[in-house]
């Protein structure tokens, strides 16, 4: 399903991605619709002891406004490195900083199903920055143009191998979904 505020696509991989981090998984299953998700943030932020919470918004007024309004509510610092940065710079430093990225959903014009499993290079940065320019695609995805998988990264102790996924196009968008994944030792 979609979401205004949390990242839906292949969600079933978190887990593999916070083992491949050495990281701990809180999750929590909200109800659809903007008050089911505030709600879920609020349980999810209650269950844990944490001072803060980083997210990755870069333009999202929605985003942003909900999140540190609940934070503010529970007394938690919000870290939002990313906040109303370049975009353009942006998908550059994803790149230099070595993360493999994959096209998980796609639904903008410009986009089509080719876009779906495709890895991030500097063609993909070209084409974002071309669709930019000609359909007013956000580079980074920020108007639900997109999503992304993040497979591999300089703070992944090992990296998510996709071993089979599909494409579900629908007419003017859709999903890579990964059907099996596994961790994999780093290239």
């Amino acid at each position: 399903r979609d979401s205004m505020l949390f990242h839906t696509p292949n969600l079933h991989l978190t887990p593999l991605q916070a083992d491949a981090m050495g990281i701990p998984l809180v999750q929590e299953v909200s109800v659809p619709g903007e008050a089911g998700e505030m709600e879920a943030l609020r349980r999810i932020l209650g269950r844990v002891d944490i001072e803060g919470v980083v997210v990755g918004a870069i333009a999202s007024d929605y985003q942003h406004e909900r999140v540190n309004r609940i934070a503010d509510e529970m007394g938690i610092r919000v870290f939002a490195p990313l906040w109303r940065h370049d975009p353009r710079r942006l998908v550059r430093d994803y790149l230099a900083a070595g993360l493999d990225i994959a096209f998980s959903s796609v639904s903008a014009e410009g986009l089509d199903a080719g876009w779906l499993g495709r890895r991030w290079d500097e063609a993909v940065i070209a084409d974002l920055l071309r669709l930019q320019e000609t359909r007013g695609i956000h580079p980074c995805g920020e108007g639900g143009e997109f999503e992304t998988l993040v497979l591999d990264g300089p703070f992944f102790r090992r990296r998510v191998e996709i071993l089979r996924a599909e494409t579900d196009w629908r007419g003017t968008s859709g999903v890579w979904r990964v059907r099996e994944a596994r961790l994999a030792a780093k290239a």
